[in-house]
């Protein structure tokens, strides 16, 4: 069921890749016929099969030809023949049902059709073909991995959808840093999209724009929970970061002197707790790192504050 879900997910991505379906699911771009049989261990001949018509998605390919091999396992352990037949998938019940029989049908044979003449490829042609196809999805995946320091899950997610990889791309040609940009176009840009049911054009939401956060967010500028709020603004308004922040008044503190104060009144307010630290039981900053925070309306630069409160706990 695996192979089957990850063989139609390769499928979907060249050919999106390769432009010749937009491969929305949902529209019946692509649809998937799962055929499933069984045979006892050492048996050489195949067992009955069953199809599974019109899966819409991969989820439902892996769940069908699970429950597929699930279903026709138990009617062979009770001694039961499978019917060959057509079943459709129950999206709701999570079960597969019985469409049409198929027992007394013959295998599926094709003959040529006289009114279609023979099309001849020449290796030439072929080979044309071959150059002018847009780089594929295990390729640019390698590439990703290769030239921008990318895992191999996040270069897969990225190469497997041809939007995503693009804008990933056009996000960089703005000076992002690639980890950065995949985490926030994977992460938050996904969710948006799934909690939205929008696709990546529909969202409006620039390169630049994107871009232009994670250098700021690079920077220390502001906090990446910061980042978040900036985010859905930018969502919600279209404007750049750099105009919410200002705005807004998000600017990260970092400022060691400014932090530095509010620390010593922390440590003076909360004696209890800087004695239990010096006691040993140093989980206790999180406590003063939350605090700081609160203070700072989570403005306050978390490198700096642990900084500051190390040296003033352990001094």
């Amino acid at each position: 069921a695996e192979e089957a879900k990850a063989y139609m997910e390769k499928i979907h991505a060249i050919a999106t890749t390769i432009g010749v379906t937009d491969g929305d699911m949902e529209k019946g771009h692509l649809r998937c016929d799962a055929n499933v049989s069984l045979r006892p261990v050492g048996q050489e001949e195949f067992g009955t099969r069953t199809e599974t018509k019109n899966l819409n998605s991969f989820r439902f390919v892996q769940q069908a030809v699970v429950y597929e091999i699930g279903r026709q396992r138990e009617e062979i352990l009770d001694g039961k023949q499978i019917v060959q037949e057509t079943r459709l998938w129950d999206t709701g019940r999570k079960v597969t049902f019985s469409m049409r029989s198929k027992e007394e049908a013959d295998e599926y044979r094709y003959f040529p059709d006289p009114d279609l003449p023979l099309v001849h490829l020449a290796p030439e042609l072929i080979e044309t073909f071959r150059k002018n196809l847009p780089e594929l999805p295990d390729a640019k995946r390698q590439r990703f991995m290769e030239e921008h320091g990318l895992s191999e899950y996040d270069a897969e997610v990225l190469s497997a959808d041809r939007r995503m990889s693009e804008y990933f791309e056009k996000v960089l040609t703005y000076g992002a840093a690639p980890k950065l940009a995949c985490n926030w176009i994977i992460g938050d840009l996904t969710r948006v999209m799934n909690e939205s049911g929008k696709s990546l054009k529909e969202i409006d939401l620039s390169p630049e724009h994107l871009a232009a956060l994670t250098k700021i967010i690079d920077s220390g500028e502001i906090s990446s929970k910061i980042a978040k709020t900036v985010f859905e603004e930018m969502l919600a308004s279209a404007r750049t970061p750099e105009e919410i922040i200002e705005e807004k008044g998000l600017k990260q503190v970092s400022d060691s002197g400014e932090l530095g104060r509010i620390v010593d009144e922390l440590l003076a307010a909360n004696p209890e707790q800087v004695e239990q630290y010096r006691a040993g039981k140093t989980k206790v900053i999180g406590f003063f790192v939350g605090q700081m925070m609160k203070q700072t309306q989570g403005k306050g630069n978390p490198a700096v504050i642990n900084s500051l409160l190390k040296e003033k706990l352990d001094g």
